[in-house]
């Protein structure tokens, strides 16, 4: 204000005074409140109380002189006069915008707790899946060859002088279970790789599961494709638990009322050797392709969805491979792919 005229002081009190939204204070030459705006300060104690807001804003923000020039007209000399003092504070907007960072702290606080505790969950309940589908696999494994040594016992009971007829079976079932022995064993370690005969392994499995198709599945056959000996890098006992996941897969995906074909074929392409299991079975959805892998996920009605995912981490971590999903088609069947690395020595082992 350079003149003391109502007009600059009216345009002051209209366009700066009333139109402010923070708090500010008036003070005298001493620091003694005088006048106040957007502070709600009533009753006793008023001064002491403002006072103390004052002191708040001043620790915000510098107060603001309020300064009267005088010029003498003799000497021409301005001397200034220090009438007070503005002080100010943050408005309401200011003070909320300050809390912002720390309400947005929370909510992502907040989120990447519930996150975490869900992912507790999920990873706590696939544990209890994976531990459920581990003994269902003991079990599963040791059933077929521990109740065939309990049925040639009895045979042997009720007929001792038929023993050495049935001792190459029971010297079979032995040599099953020492298979599944070494099989459990050798997950926690690293695995030794060495030259396998593919399509060897694929014909045991073959013969296996052809002894193990109840009666009543008689129209399920399992075929090996005609083809040349092929050797992979791999550990056999490992391998052929792999394999027989897959093919056991396949088996259960055809309907036992309408029968069907499970194939299984072996061809070198790009240095790798590439087996493939086909079945005329129900078939995968497309958005199911990946989640079959996944342990704990199974549409079987009794099945704890342990066989694939055990499958898929044999032959990925433990044999240098990889296994997908090729080809599926809900009612027509599914075709299982595995790539293996060749063994370098293949055709010496042939020769």
């Amino acid at each position: 204000v350079t003149d003391a005229s109502d007009t600059e002081l009216d345009f002051v009190f209209r366009e700066i005074i009333q139109k402010i939204k923070f708090p500010v204070i008036y003070s005298d030459q001493e620091g003694t409140p005088v006048n106040w705006r957007n502070l709600t300060i009533q009753g006793d104690g008023e001064v002491e109380m403002l006072t103390r807001v004052m002191r708040d804003m001043d620790s915000q923000n510098r107060p603001i002189p309020l300064i009267v020039r005088i010029e003498s007209p003799e000497t021409q000399e301005a001397t200034e006069l220090v009438l007070g003092h503005l002080h100010y504070g943050d408005s309401t907007l200011i003070r909320q915008l300050r809390l912002l960072p720390y309400i947005e702290i929370g909510a992502v606080a907040l989120f990447v707790f519930l996150g975490f505790a869900g992912f507790q969950i999920i990873r706590k309940n696939e544990k209890q899946h994976i531990w459920f589908g581990m003994a269902r696999e003991t079990a599963h494994q040791l059933g077929t060859p521990v109740s065939s040594l309990m049925g040639w016992l009895e045979r042997i009971r009720q007929h001792p002088e038929k023993t050495e007829d049935v001792s190459d079976q029971m010297a079979r079932d032995v040599a099953r279970l020492k298979q599944i022995s070494d099989r459990f064993a050798r997950m926690g370690s690293s695995p030794k790789l060495q030259a396998i005969n593919i399509r060897e392994l694929m014909s045991d499995t073959v013969e296996y599961y052809k002894r193990r198709i109840p009666q009543t599945d008689k129209d399920i056959s399992l075929t090996l494709r005609d083809g040349d000996s092929l050797f992979v890098n791999g550990t056999p006992t490992l391998l052929s638990w792999a394999l027989e996941n897959i093919v056991k897969n396949a088996i259960d995906s055809i309907d036992k009322t309408k029968g069907g074909e499970v194939s299984l074929s072996a061809t070198l392409e790009d240095g790798d050797v590439v087996v493939l299991v086909s079945d005329s079975g129900k078939g995968i959805p497309r958005r199911d392709w990946k989640n079959i892998f996944r342990p704990g996920y199974t549409t079987k009605q009794r099945g704890w969805g342990l066989g694939l995912s055990l499958a898929k981490r044999i032959i990925e971590e433990f044999q240098n491979g990889r296994v997908r999903v090729m080809r599926s088609e809900v009612g027509k069947g599914t075709s299982f792919e595995i790539r293996l690395p060749e063994h370098a020595a293949d055709e010496e082992k042939k020769s």
